[in-house]
């Protein structure tokens, strides 16, 4: 972990008496960590000083001495030493003292560096809160190609619900997070899940702490982890082979008694016999040794960034059953997961005598070094080899449930949804707004869908808020399903299979028109509400199958909502057709409600406002001449006029 960590002072906790808003008490961290920056960054450049005066010290003195032979008297009187000694003590104490000022030089700037990072923690926790995505450094990762809603909903990219939750410090944590958001859990975990994410939420230090200290580290290659876990993985090579390891004892021991005999003249140059036998063993086996030393350096460079996250996590104390478990993962045992990983490091530092040429050789030769420190490093892969991969998944899961308490911890008034299996699937929210916008700016409405056999058919002029209402549900739902707070008041939903219809884009690579990808889309919509069974499939349509005409797209649209509505599904839809459901079957099965705008012309506002408050009924009015207009469109009074 970083030295002397200094937790700041926090105010605004959850359950605090004195109600702090996340944005002060970001603030007040960013300050705080800056000013301790800054003192650290006085204590090093007075250290750097004082080093600088004690290196010219040192030159001073001896330049001294080799100029002027009477120096070692004048040093002795000085000292009260003998002439021969005098010089010697001096230096040597001077350079001890220099050495103690370069390692408290590194320790200070270590700990300004640790700042700097708490401090970096709290800006970005302010970025996020306030929705600056310019401002925040995005976690580099794109939708999966043809998931069924992670385009549509923004999941990943540019302001998009990875960002907002963009404090993962750990590959692991990253893509379990990225995997969280892809598909929902069972509700029984979303549950253990969502105790833990409540007792994190107020351990600011701690998830603070843990992302400073993986920025420290840096990010860690993908395939370096691999070919390490690779390594500790694999069944032992030369453990098995007790000949080749009887010879790595037998071999130096015999060098050592031959050449005893030779100096004492008994049997000159015997030695020459376990050289030998030593040469021609590591020509035989040595290059199969550097490959899996090759393996376990490359991947131990990136494991190293992790063992102090791991170290870190087995400090804290936890009360919540799963984050319980995931601890003692990590500390359970006689040796704990961070003393292992410790003795990791030293054996591969050991293993990387193998780069020094000249000393390795005979180094080599005369210990067979390296078929030692292999069967070490295998006997450590036989007693942790196989619980590697699990201490990077319970550190990689501890990330992702403190990046979900981060985003309760900013936004204190969303709830912790209520996902629970249900006999008739419906989602019921209150308050229900757009986590990915400003929380202040955020217009939120009660919204309802369900049960299987009704839908909810959203109507409304151009911009006035029909496709971020299904945005909203969608990336609400993600949420819940992640086991994270959701931007509501209060929610109750089953567990579903979320499917959306919303930028659909064409390919000229696979010559697909955007009709026909539209096509492709819904009917992966409607198979997956075919098949649908113990989990209810959630669809949210917005403006469908706008690639044709109005008589063939209405068809078109009542057959696939009859669909639909046939099946084990619930959802919305948004249309400006306001015929869409006119039929008598689709309207007692439709739940209409509608966005409306202002066009009244208010002296120094808007031509056109939008208050975005879901009401019951149909749209009745339209804009898009209005809004031509405030754009500047001078052919709208040809349209007019015509």
């Amino acid at each position: 972990m970083a030295p002397e960590i200094v937790s700041l002072p926090v105010s605004g906790r959850i359950g605090s008496d004195e109600a702090v808003s996340p944005l002060e008490t970001y603030e007040h961290r960013e300050g705080a960590a800056l000013v301790a920056a800054e003192l650290c960054k006085l204590r090093s450049d007075a250290i750097a000083q004082g080093r600088l005066g004690i290196f010219f010290t040192i030159v001073a003195v001896l330049v001294w001495y080799a100029m002027d032979p009477g120096a070692w008297t004048t040093l002795g009187a000085w000292t009260r030493l003998g002439d021969r000694t005098s010089v010697g003590v001096v230096t040597l104490l001077l350079l001890i003292v220099f050495v103690a000022l370069v390692v408290r030089h590194a320790r200070a700037r270590r700990l300004e560096r640790w700042h700097l990072e708490l401090a970096q923690v709290a800006r970005e926790a302010q970025d996020r809160r306030l929705r600056r995505w310019d401002d925040l450094e995005r976690p580099n990762s794109q939708s999966p190609a043809d998931h069924p809603y992670a385009d549509d909903l923004d999941v990943f990219g540019h302001a998009s619900l990875y960002v907002l939750l963009g404090t993962t410090c750990t590959w692991p944590g990253g893509e379990l997070l990225r995997s969280w958001l892809l598909g929902p859990a069972a509700p029984d975990v979303i549950g253990l899940r969502q105790e833990a994410v409540r007792e994190l939420t107020p351990a600011i230090d701690f998830r603070d702490e843990l992302e400073a200290a993986g920025r420290m580290a840096g990010p860690v290659e993908t395939e370096q982890v691999r070919r390490l876990l690779e390594w500790a993985e694999s069944p032992a090579w030369l453990l098995p082979k007790t000949f080749v390891r009887g010879l790595a004892v037998v071999l130096p021991l015999s060098l050592a008694v031959t050449i005893a005999l030779h100096v004492l003249a008994v049997f000159p140059y015997l030695w020459g016999v376990p050289i030998l036998i030593s040469f021609i063993l590591t020509k035989t086996v040595c290059g199969r040794i550097h490959k899996d030393f090759a393996r376990a350096s490359w991947g131990e460079s990136g494991l190293r960034l992790y063992q102090t996250l791991i170290e870190r996590v087995g400090e804290e104390r936890f009360q919540s059953p799963l984050l319980k478990e995931l601890q003692e993962g990590l500390t359970s045992g006689g040796e704990t997961p961070a003393e292992a990983l410790v003795r990791l490091f030293k054996l591969v530092a050991m293993s990387d005598a193998r780069l020094g040429d000249q000393l390795h050789f005979p180094l080599n030769i005369a210990t067979l070094w390296d078929v030692h420190v292999l069967v070490r490093m295998e006997r450590w892969k036989e007693e942790h080899g196989p619980s590697l991969r699990g201490w990077m998944t319970a550190l990689g899961r501890i990330d992702a449930l403190s990046a979900l308490a981060a985003l309760a911890h900013a936004h204190p008034f969303w709830a912790f949804p209520a996902v629970r299996k249900q006999e008739t699937p419906r989602l019921v929210a209150e308050g229900l707004g757009h986590p990915l916008l400003r929380p202040e700016h955020a217009v939120c409405n009660d919204v309802e869908l369900g049960p299987p056999g009704s839908l909810l058919l959203v109507t409304g002029s151009n911009m006035s808020g029909k496709s971020t209402l299904l945005r909203a549900i969608g990336t609400n739902v993600v949420l819940a399903g992640a086991g994270g707070p959701v931007c509501a008041k209060a929610m109750t939903l089953p567990v579903v299979d979320l499917r959306t219809d919303m930028c659909i884009r064409d390919s000229l690579e696979e010559g697909i028109s955007y009709f026909m990808a539209e096509l492709k889309r819904l009917k992966s919509v409607c198979e997956a509400a075919s098949e649908a069974s113990d989990v209810p499939v959630m669809y949210l349509l917005d403006e469908i199958l706008q690639g044709t005409n109005t008589a063939e797209r209405q068809i078109a649209a009542r057959r696939i909502l009859r669909h639909l509505l046939g099946r084990h599904a619930i959802g919305a839809i948004t249309t400006h057709d306001l015929s869409l459901a006119d039929t008598t079957d689709l309207e007692q099965r439709s739940v209409m409600v509608h966005f409306r705008e202002s066009l009244e012309e208010l002296e120094g506002g808007a031509p056109i406002a939008f208050d975005y408050e879901l009401r019951e009924g149909i749209a009745t009015s339209t804009n898009a001449l209005k809004l031509m207009e405030i754009m500047g469109f001078s052919v709208i009074d040809e349209i007019g006029a015509g």
